[in-house]
């Protein structure tokens, strides 16, 4: 019988980005307007199938950070991968996210991760250009649009992450 493969996942970004509502949709399908603060750190698990393996998704949703040297990367200790998420609606959230990734491969070196740009449910506030996202992507990045609330784009996101934590 071979062991449960388990991953690890953190889930990092600034303030009301959208971290916690993109788990909900993910974990449990559920969006709400509500907003909750998330501190320190909440722990959820997603068990999934990966051409026949099964993989417990272990997801770190770490509290927001809109000071980044406030971000406690100790979290990210055993992480296979993470989520950026930034707030397509608010653009000094991707700069936060730019911020996390620099300090992450300072810190942990190259990991797999995907930068979510969350909230393209609202196109008529969206502020982040296709040029902004082009940009990334030639640097390598894995850049998505997702939407909490809607569920656009999540589950492929996270699947396709835990895809290349096999890798």
């Amino acid at each position: 019988m071979t062991a449960m493969l388990q991953k690890k996942i953190c889930m990092l970004g600034a303030f009301s980005v959208g971290k916690t509502s993109l788990i909900r949709r993910y974990v449990s399908s559920v969006f709400s307007d509500t907003y909750l603060t998330t501190v320190g750190v909440k722990i959820d698990k997603k068990t999934v199938d990966l051409d026949g393996r099964t993989m417990n998704l272990i997801l770190w949703d770490l509290a927001g950070e809109d000071d980044v040297n406030a971000l406690r990367l100790s979290y990210l200790r055993g992480a296979a991968a993470y989520v950026l998420v930034a707030d397509g609606t608010r653009p000094a959230t991707l700069d936060v996210a730019l911020s996390l990734r620099g300090r992450v491969e300072a810190d942990y070196g190259p990991l797999p991760f995907v930068l979510l740009l969350n909230k393209n449910d609202l196109p008529e506030q969206w502020t982040i250009t296709e040029g902004d996202m082009d940009g990334l992507r030639a640097a390598g990045w894995w850049v998505r649009s997702s939407s909490a609330r809607s569920g656009e784009g999540v589950e492929d996101a996270f699947m396709d992450l835990a895809i290349r934590t096999l890798r």
